[in-house]
């Protein structure tokens, strides 16, 4: 393996597509995150959930201050992961906005129930985890969601869903393990 170390002098910062690259080597589980009642929903892709708590059980997920989901997390005060199976890689896409969808659009061509608080849960999800809201950090251009889990259900997948390098890669758990 050829590592290449990189001083970075004092009061120069690195450059934002240098630290994207760099961060594409992290491989990140793929969520969708959910937030709303009714018709008022939203949802985004997100490869940053993460595991705060087992006591009391608390996640913890970093959302772009300009994300149309992050209003009616605020406004409702609770929020879905719903962590994908590998045969899920088109409910991520949709989910990125990139076709142009928003809001509600974003659900069409997907099985949704509704969890805690009304939030919109994925029926096939390879976990689908209800979270009430215990407090928003605002740094730079993100904010960290802190949610209580109330709600959770966990099906018997044996893939899941994960993006390394810029790709979405399944994970299947008898032959990767």
């Amino acid at each position: 393996m050829n590592l290449v170390v990189r001083d970075v002098p004092r009061g120069r910062g690195i450059a934002s597509g240098e630290f994207r690259n760099a961060m594409r080597h992290l491989t990140g589980g793929v969520s969708v995150i959910t937030a709303g009642r009714g018709s008022d929903i939203s949802g985004m892709t997100v490869t940053s959930v993460a595991s705060l708590a087992i006591q009391p059980p608390t996640l913890t997920v970093a959302i772009n201050l300009k994300a149309s989901t992050l209003p009616l997390i605020r406004r409702y005060g609770a929020f879905g992961v719903n962590i994908l199976s590998g045969e899920q890689t088109d409910v991520a896409e949709c989910f990125t906005g990139k076709d142009g969808h928003k809001g509600a659009e974003r659900f069409a061509g997907s099985s949704w129930t509704t969890g805690a608080f009304g939030v919109p849960l994925l029926a096939e999800a390879l976990v689908a985890i209800g979270c009430e809201l215990e407090e928003i950090i605002e740094r730079h251009s993100h904010v960290i969601a802190l949610g209580r889990v109330v709600h959770l259900a966990a099906s018997q997948g044996n893939t899941a869903l994960a993006y390394w390098r810029g790709e979405y890669i399944t994970i299947e758990r008898n032959s990767d393990t």
